[in-house]
């Protein structure tokens, strides 16, 4: 049994919910790919699929196998271009991954922007804060915020972001503005935990970083609800600037401590350097750095 085209016939019939639709996009007979499919399974020691006389199912084994067998086939399909021709033609699946808010505020313009320009490629953009791992869940490139830590990831700068610290003016009014780090004990205080999950913010004060404690009156691990309480006139926030950065041109927000913010941190396209790089990712790295306007080290205040 040859696994590349067991993979090949358990993917398409994943894909399509059944062995005769996948048979004729692949081109074989349903018996074929099921004798496939079958053997695949006697191979790996687990059922992948649940088959009714109505349906075919994923199992949960199926499930996990399937975004590695989508990788595997991936990386099959990229080397096989890739010796074919030194530039190729954008073509194939592109997963991208990103943080939330910032995925859906910039990311997905430029994945509709992609996909107009290349119409030969299909496109997944998944959104999460968590720290995905890209090889294990298939994905070819991420926008990751903030500085990276040593791994085996190839990074391409493509931007930076200011860390901000903001308030309404309403809340100022009444409280007062803090002028240095050590005032926040003096005001009401909005945690965004997916910052951190430690209670206190990072300064920069007479060339040093400085922590600084403080008890939140409201946590969120949502920087919507974050920067909504905020301009509500609930406290002090400390979030990403593009994630305030429309509330603060409508004068809804204003930033304070802004000659304490700890420096820029950069924003990166990351992709594994076991994979060769291909022309779809190749793309995509192209149109971020030539049309993507990234750059929230800017001042708002």
């Amino acid at each position: 049994m040859d696994r590349i085209d067991a993979m090949q016939a358990f993917v398409a019939v994943a894909d399509l919910a059944g062995f005769a639709p996948a048979a004729r996009k692949l081109g074989l007979s349903a018996s074929a790919v099921t004798r496939l499919v079958a053997g695949l399974e006697e191979r790996l020691g687990a059922r992948l699929l649940q088959r009714t006389t109505r349906s075919v199912t994923l199992t949960d084994v199926g499930e996990r196998y399937l975004e590695r067998a989508r990788r595997i086939l991936g990386d099959v399909e990229e080397a096989e271009a890739s010796a074919q021709a030194e530039r190729t033609q954008p073509s194939g699946r592109l997963v991208v991954s990103a943080p939330l808010v910032f995925g859906r505020l910039h990311v997905g313009h430029m994945m509709s922007a992609y996909l107009r320009a290349y119409p030969a490629v299909s496109a997944e953009l998944r959104l999460s804060d968590r720290m995905v791992n890209l090889v294990d869940e298939g994905i070819d490139i991420a926008v990751r915020i903030g500085h990276l830590a040593d791994s085996s990831l190839v990074a391409r700068s493509v931007g930076d972001m200011r860390l901000l610290v903001v308030a309404s003016p309403g809340y100022l009014k009444e409280r007062g503005t803090p002028m240095k780090p050590s005032d926040l004990a003096q005001h009401a205080i909005i945690r965004f935990t997916s910052r951190s999950s430690l209670h206190d913010w990072s300064f920069t004060e007479n060339g040093r970083d400085v922590r600084v404690s403080h008890v939140s009156r409201y946590a969120t691990n949502s920087a919507d609800a974050a920067v909504l309480h905020a301009e509500q006139d609930g406290g002090l926030a400390m979030v990403l600037a593009y994630q305030a950065a429309e509330a603060i041109e409508a004068g809804r927000l204003k930033v304070v401590l802004a000659d304490y913010e700890p420096p820029p941190m950069p924003i990166n396209l990351v992709y594994p350097t076991s994979r060769l790089l291909s022309a779809k990712v190749r793309a995509f790295i192209d149109l971020v750095v030539e049309q993507a306007d990234w750059r929230f080290a800017k001042a708002y205040d």
